[in-house]
């Protein structure tokens, strides 16, 4: 079906405009289909227009007074001719249930057979349950009637009105929304309610997770509180939408959607089993992240995709921030510090890299591409930039400008710009086209030179930028001076990317005793790689121990990780810094994120006997984090993942199933037991008994998908084959299991067992890139890429793939992405044994 372009979006805006739709679903019809009825009243000024939808069987179509050929249809484009100032367009159509996790998705609970349904309408979804004028500048009210069994409970964007007849639910009209946000859950759901500040709350999940959800409700409900109560006294403009319900529902593909008055979330975030802080933080952050969408996304829409960081930047900037602020979560910066901006850097530094604001999103295909760190993370760290070069207040006062002048309408950069530089007395134009407009990042290196008594004789920091994008910027930075005991002293430091060679002296330390490290960007106040001077990478093992501030911690482990990737340090000295410092970590999303991005660097950027020898130590370490860990603590559960993720014991994995020699206050529950299997299957001490034992004792949904990433990584010939089927060809299945199923198929330890099939995906993957819908599809064929066959041959298959003229374009994103990694582990590798990368 073709993408909605950025030019017909234009075009249509500027002849139509949707006045209301008036949407009526049943939703008694059978397992696969649903019948919609849609009756859009709009306004134009030309003759003619178009609008979308993807019907199973399109059954009626009729314009004012006129009946149209439902034949007409093509693809999913219905073109109007003979359009009046005033029109009424009714479209009855029979529409498909789906199974990913887009349109409106129909789950079947293994746990008790119960049937769920929920409307996921984003990027342009909303025409598999109606026909609309499917682009975010055509807002408007959306009125919505249900027919559905009488048992079920169904919610939407708008308040319940009077149910008429049982079995049937009406809803009153939302205010002006764009299409994408539209929803409904419909099912035997689970709810819990509450109210704040005249708000009313709500919280929904499947009825087999109820008494999760029912054990996390008063948190939930207090960190939604809390974020409001913070929003409201941030902006002027309170939330708009009049209630404010969160649904967990099965087999989501993203974290969350925005919709306004019904907020979507996956359901892994209702825990099932003990969780640590870090992901109770996730949940925090993640109900803040959507919140914010109620004014940046919701209240005020981006014109076109290519401002998608109008609604993405900021609500990662101010989900991080009012969780930080407001809640329990303190630290939620230091998180974003060392994991989501990883992210960014990553992002930022591939092929594929784009500005935050590029100039043009050429189609809808191309938009969906840019949900990435670049969005989100990159341009939370330039907003926090942003606010440390202008202040908080005229910050705040150009957004509260920006929300009065296009409320319930829609923004461009250009608008923003204008609100923030009569906000703050500043031209704008300047800071914006390097940060917003410019690809890539920056290195911040700090160069010192002391003198004979050690102290500085000069101190410098440097920012240089790749060639491809040869941009240097404005820094507003810290600069942080540590002490091998930990104590700091700090600076606020302007960088001027007009400097010769990008060097910008510090002359307030010269004379001044050398510090143990010399931090560029303490506090994490910009978006910029950082590299130390060499006498303060070497002293870090000592200050990680002694070093009381997180997020300075956070940002050292950042700079050695980052380091080895770009195969500046080797990997082997990571592992040295781990076995230093890692014991003695008490933050636990530092231990969970260090475990996490240096068993990347492990596994693909070291031959196997390296990898083997590297994998022990990290074992040893996790181990002595463990056996200081307060029992039933966060840390000791991240501490003991962390062994799990590592070890090769497999008796000892063996006797934690069997409750032998568990930690004390340590609980192997359902998900951990998961995880010890899986790595019992990878090396080869339990197998397909062992798994088919487990998912009977666990039927739920997140079982089946645990059960199926076991099962993928069997070292067995014939599941590796079945395997590949089901990642492949298989559309029955839903997104969820093969995803689980693709994320179980390559282990490093099976580079002999699944060779065969690294050069299968580049023959296969194409085709099966086009089985499914882009969402599903990106994100199974990166899950199955060979990232663990580090070999020229694999690269130059890569090569041969993206020269084909009929890649879809995620799977050109995703491969392009994946074999810029495999470039840098080449490197790496051949840092070490000298061979030709």
């Amino acid at each position: 079906m073709p993408s909605l372009s950025r030019a017909e979006s234009t075009a249509r805006g500027a002849s139509i405009s949707v006045v209301s739709y008036h949407v009526d679903l049943d939703l008694t019809g059978g397992d696969e289909r649903f019948r919609s009825l849609v009756t859009i009243r709009f306004r134009a000024t030309g003759s003619e227009t178009f609008a979308e939808v993807k019907p199973a069987s399109l059954l009626a179509v009729r314009l004012n007074d006129r009946d149209l050929d439902p034949a007409a249809l093509d693809d999913n484009r219905l073109v109007l001719t003979g359009l009046a100032e005033e029109n009424t367009l009714t479209v009855e159509a029979e529409m498909a249930y789906t199974n990913t996790g887009e349109g409106l998705h129909r789950f079947v609970d293994p746990a008790d057979g119960e049937t769920y349904l929920y409307a996921m309408s984003f990027l342009d979804d909303v025409q598999r349950i109606f026909a609309a004028f499917d682009q975010p500048d055509l807002k408007a009210p959306v009125t919505l009637a249900v027919t559905a069994p009488e048992h079920w409970t169904v919610a939407a964007n708008g308040a319940p009105a009077a149910n008429p007849a049982p079995g049937r639910w009406e809803f009153t009209p939302t205010l002006p929304i764009a299409t994408y946000f539209f929803t409904l859950i419909a099912g035997p759901w689970h709810v819990r309610r509450d109210s704040h500040d005249g708000i009313p709350l709500g919280v929904y999940c499947r009825r087999s997770l109820a008494e999760h959800l029912d054990a996390d409700a008063d948190e939930i409900f207090t960190i939604t509180k809390q974020c409001l109560d913070r929003f409201h006294q941030l902006f002027t403009e309170r939330y708009p939408f009049g209630k404010y319900d969160q649904a967990f529902v099965p087999e989501f593909n993203a974290g969350a959607m925005e919709n306004p008055g019904l907020v979507t979330f996956r359901d892994d975030y209702v825990f099932r089993s003990a969780v640590t802080d870090s992901e109770r933080e996730e949940r925090a952050t993640t109900i803040a992240h959507e919140m914010a969408h109620m004014w940046f996304g919701d209240l005020v829409t981006m014109r076109w995709w290519d401002d998608l960081w109008l609604n993405e930047s900021f609500a990662e900037y101010l989900g991080t921030r009012v969780t930080a602020e407001a809640t329990r979560f303190d630290q939620a910066w230091t998180t974003f510090a060392l994991q989501r901006k990883a992210w960014g850097y990553a992002a930022d530094q591939r092929p594929s890299t784009h500005p935050v604001a590029p100039e043009e999103v050429v189609d809808a295909a191309q938009g969906l591409l840019n949900f990435d760190g670049i969005s989100y993370a990159k341009g939370a760290s330039v907003l926090r930039q942003l606010v440390a070069w202008l202040g908080d207040e005229a910050f705040l006062a150009g957004l509260n400008d920006h929300f009065a002048r296009h409320r319930f309408g829609n923004a461009t950069l250009a608008d923003l710009l204008d609100s923030l530089g009569a906000a703050s007395g500043r031209d704008l134009t300047d800071w914006a086209e390097p940060w917003l407009r410019t690809a890539q990042v920056n290195t911040l290196r700090s160069e010192v030179r002391l003198d004979a008594d050690g102290r500085y004789a000069e101190a410098a920091v440097v920012q240089t930028a790749p060639p491809s994008h040869p941009v240097l910027r404005p820094h507003r930075i810290g600069v942080g001076r540590y002490a091998v005991d930990g104590t700091a002293e700090r600076q606020e430091v302007d960088l001027d990317p007009k400097a010769d060679d990008g060097r910008t002296v510090l002359t307030g330390l010269v004379g001044e005793p050398a510090a143990a490290v010399l931090l560029p960007n303490d506090g994490d106040l910009t978006f910029a790689k950082i590299r130390l001077d060499p006498a303060s990478a070497d002293a870090v093992p000592l200050l990680l121990p002694r070093l009381a501030d997180p997020l300075a911690r956070a940002l050292l482990w950042g700079e050695a990780l980052d380091a080895a990737t770009d195969g500046e340090r080797p990997v082997p000295a990571v592992v040295d810094l781990i076995e230093a410092a890692l014991p003695a970590e008490t933050e636990v999303i530092i231990a969970e994120d260090v475990l996490a991005l240096s068993r990347s660097l492990v596994d693909r950027y070291l031959d196997p006997a390296a990898r083997q020898t590297a994998l022990a130590r990290i074992a040893d370490a996790c181990r002595r984090l463990l056996d200081g860990a307060a029992p039933g603590e966060s840390l000791q559960l991240a501490a003991a993942r962390g062994l799990i993720a590592v070890t090769t014991d497999a008796d000892l994995l063996g006797g934690w199933l069997a409750g032998r020699g568990v930690p004390a206050g340590l609980a192997v529950d359902t998900e951990l037991r998961w995880s010890v299997l899986a790595r019992l299957v990878v090396l080869g001490a339990a197998g397909a008994v062992e798994v088919a034992a487990e998912a009977d004792t666990d039927p739920s949904a997140a079982g089946a998908e645990r059960a199926a990433t076991c099962r993928a990584a069997l070292p067995d010939p014939a599941a590796k084959q079945a395997a590949w089927e089901i990642i492949v060809s298989n559309t029955e299945l839903s997104n969820r299991l093969v995803e689980a199923t693709a994320a179980g198929f390559w282990r490093p330890e099976q580079a002999e067992l699944t060779a065969e099939y690294v050069p299968r995906y580049f023959d296969d993957m194409p085709a099966a890139a086009r089985l499914r819908t882009p969402w599903v599809a990106d994100r199974v064929a990166k899950l199955a890429f060979p990232r663990y066959a580090v070999a020229r041959s694999t690269r130059e298959a890569a090569e041969a793939l993206l020269g084909r003229d009929d890649l879809t374009p995620g799977l050109r994103r995703v491969v392009t992405d994946a074999d810029d990694d495999l470039r840098r582990a080449l490197h790496a590798r051949s840092a070490v044994d000298g061979t030709p990368s």
